[in-house]
């Protein structure tokens, strides 16, 4: 688990890391930006979420996909595939095709949005392997600053990231 059963500020220390990448500020920086209640005004609830509170899923989700993917795919012993956390698939040495990105891809849309990614729109798929050659394609160019993910890592955490950002992450 990385987050499940935590309380708040053991889930920040994990979020944050010791790696020092400031994934994940503090809660005290998002509750002090709310400021006080004021119980004398009855203001009407936004029809929005709170920019904040987004704020703090963007921030959250990110380091959960970039520790998740530290701890499945990056670990100094292989971690088995049935005790993975969200990247429950292997990578191949070799550049991924449409058809190879396909099952890995619906692994983390079933992990993110419960159903399978055939049954979305009919151009997700193809709009996240885009995203993911794109990443990879940067990654892999001439002069590109130093990560430390490989191209094919930083592929699948550009997708990671684009599904804790979905709109139907946020309304499950």
């Amino acid at each position: 688990r990385l987050f499940g059963g935590l309380s708040p500020a053991e889930v920040e220390r994990r979020a944050r890391g010791d790696d020092k990448a400031a994934l994940f500020d503090a809660w005290e920086d998002y509750l002090t930006a709310l400021g006080l209640p004021e119980h004398g005004l009855d203001l009407p609830r936004g029809t929005q979420t709170n920019a904040l509170m987004m704020a703090a899923f963007e921030r959250l989700g990110i380091a959960l996909c970039d520790r998740a993917l530290e701890h499945d795919l990056k670990a100094s012993a292989p971690v088995p595939i049935e005790r993975r956390l969200i990247f429950a698939f292997d990578l191949p040495a070799e550049d991924l095709d449409a058809a190879a990105f396909a099952p890995r891809f619906d692994v983390l849309h079933r992990t993110f949005l419960s159903y399978p990614a055939r049954l979305a729109p009919p151009d997700r798929e193809a709009k996240f392997f885009a995203l993911y050659q794109g990443t990879v394609a940067r990654h892999r160019a001439e002069g590109a600053p130093k990560s430390r993910f490989s191209p094919g890592e930083a592929g699948w955490a550009a997708v990671c990231y684009g599904l804790v950002r979905h709109p139907e992450f946020h309304l499950y």
